[in-house]
């Protein structure tokens, strides 16, 4: 368990282990550590995911379900220039009490875990996040990217743009006859 002052640590002992108790949670947690893929797309480093949640206290354990949002920041894969955005997900997830069945009948990595009646949400909200992030960020679904040739963006290139380009076996012939079209 991380540090218990940390705002991504939720305390659930006013659930008192009764089934059927909830709790809203609504927080904006700061990004301390950029989430993502670097220099693709991420949740910079400084900004804030924003959770709203319902704790639930179930037979198990305690459900947790709800959103995170926060910003993203990164380039579009085709054409390189800066995009930003927000990434939402929808989150839902078993916490269970030491010396439950579930955690009994299940692997130790396979279900979260209360730890002192707190529970951890970073490591749920990270993977999430991290998962729901496009693999390929793009400005615009009809971004033309960039030309192979000169790395000019084909948006900003005048229509016909072209590179010739001289097939290396006749590029002797070329040199010593010239252009004559």
């Amino acid at each position: 368990m991380s540090d218990q002052k940390s705002p991504w640590v939720v305390d659930t002992r006013e659930l008192g282990r009764r089934a059927g108790l909830s709790r809203e949670v609504h927080r904006a947690v700061p990004v301390t550590k950029a989430l993502g893929v670097p220099d693709v797309i991420v949740v910079p480093e400084g900004a804030e995911v924003v959770l709203d949640l319902l704790l639930e206290s179930v037979v198990e354990g305690v459900l947790v379900t709800g959103t995170a949002s926060a910003p993203t920041a990164g380039a579009c894969s085709r054409c390189l220039d800066p995009i930003g955005g927000k990434v939402e997900v929808e989150l839902t997830e078993l916490f269970a009490y030491p010396d439950s069945t579930t955690e009994a009948t299940t692997e130790e990595d396979e279900v979260s875990h209360l730890v002192d009646d707190r529970i951890d949400l970073e490591p749920i909200v990270r993977d999430a996040v991290v998962l729901a992030l496009p693999q390929v960020p793009l400005c615009g679904e009809d971004c033309p990217g960039l030309c192979p040739e000169c790395g000019g963006k084909w948006a900003d290139l005048e229509p016909g743009h072209g590179h010739e380009t001289i097939d290396p076996r006749w590029a002797a012939l070329v040199e010593r006859f010239g252009d004559s079209t």
